[in-house]
């Protein structure tokens, strides 16, 4: 990636606000010399953050906007008072061509709102996926739908796969990522028609594809690294994301209750404490913050609203990364490439004589 790289911050979103956001960006800069910044919030604020964020403030430009996107509101509301708040400038500078990316710890449904009808849908995709990276046994995997569409048909999951497929070579950088769709069995009889149907899309056009499709994964799967990319839909997906993060916080806990038992287990923990460090900096979702609404006419990251200013760093640089690999660009050639290998669909079977009997 040659120049500059502008990006759009939601300085007000999140739990901790500027503060936050600035000193993630100060860090996404240290990383990333290319990096420049147009800042969206409140401008007393703004400025007092960007005062602990020398590199940032070097070149950044600070828009004031009074408005702010609520936890709380509805995406409704979200939408109704977009221009007027610092989440609908961010993503209307994409929007305008002014910022190569937007970034937002703010209100997921509001954000994912705004972003879609401001931004539209690439060519060939009917709905964006919210997609994030998942910790497993053997190295991180793509997860997506996590909660943008509760209910999915066989073509939104493919496109799903394709997406998918794409965002992993360029964060994962992977040459051919495993791509797997989220089943209750490995068996092709098992699971809905929707799923059968996708499947079925994807075994067609295999021999085309830029990733290897291997069928069905289970729940069980997910954390073994058995694939690179789950495909699911947004209901689905949530609950396992939100049953992961919950398996990890149980682990963590479970394993400091039994340190703190007794003096030889005390004694253990010290002992153990490398390791320990290592399994905390697997599971911290700092480490994995920067979700994505893959599929829209622009970038658009989501990052956790209580991330540190490590996880928000992260999330620019995912943002960054996905400009500098042309994402956008690799969705359309993998959809265009996908739809020209699929088979033809059947002819429609010829219609009755009038005066026959059509059984």
């Amino acid at each position: 990636m040659t120049g500059t790289c502008l990006i759009a911050l939601d300085c007000m979103g999140g739990d901790h606000g500027p503060e936050v956001v600035l000193a993630g960006a100060e860090i996404a800069r240290t990383r990333y010399p290319d990096l420049r910044f147009r800042l969206y919030g409140q401008e007393g604020p703004v400025r007092s953050a960007l005062a602990l964020a020398p590199r940032v403030a070097a070149e950044a430009e600070i828009v004031a906007v009074e408005g702010v996107v609520l936890g709380t509101d509805k995406p409704s509301q979200a939408i109704r008072r977009a221009r007027t708040t610092s989440m609908g400038q961010a993503i209307e500078a994409v929007k305008a061509g002014e910022a190569v990316a937007a970034v937002s710890a703010g209100n997921t449904g509001a954000l994912m709102a705004i972003a879609k009808i401001a931004l539209r849908t690439l060519a060939s995709i009917d709905r964006p996926a919210l997609v994030a990276l998942m910790p497993t046994m053997r190295s991180d995997s793509v997860v997506l739908d996590l909660g943008a569409n509760t209910e999915c048909d066989a073509a939104n999951l493919v496109q799903f796969a394709v997406m998918g497929a794409a965002f992993a070579r360029t964060v994962l950088a992977l040459p051919r990522p495993r791509v797997a769709l989220l089943n209750i069995g490995e068996e092709d009889m098992k699971g809905t028609e929707e799923l059968k149907a996708a499947a079925a899309m994807l075994r067609a056009a295999a021999a085309d594809l830029a990733f290897d499709f291997t069928g069905f994964v289970e729940g069980n799967g997910i954390g073994k690294g058995e694939v690179d990319v789950i495909v699911t839909d947004g209901f689905s997906g949530n609950i396992a994301l939100k049953t992961a993060e919950g398996t990890a916080n149980l682990v963590t806990g479970l394993l400091a209750r039994a340190y703190r038992a007794s003096f030889m287990t005390r004694l253990g923990a010290l002992l153990s404490k490398p390791a320990l460090r290592a399994l905390k900096d697997q599971l911290d979702p700092n480490n994995h913050n920067g979700a994505v609404f893959l599929g829209l006419n622009g970038v658009v990251v989501k990052s956790h609203g209580g991330a540190d200013t490590r996880g928000f760093a992260n999330a620019i640089c995912v943002a960054r990364d996905l400009v500098a690999d042309n994402i956008l660009t690799r969705i359309r050639d993998d959809m265009a490439n996908f739809e020209a290998h699929l088979p033809p669909a059947p002819a429609p079977a010829p219609a009755a004589t009038p005066g026959t009997d059509a059984a």
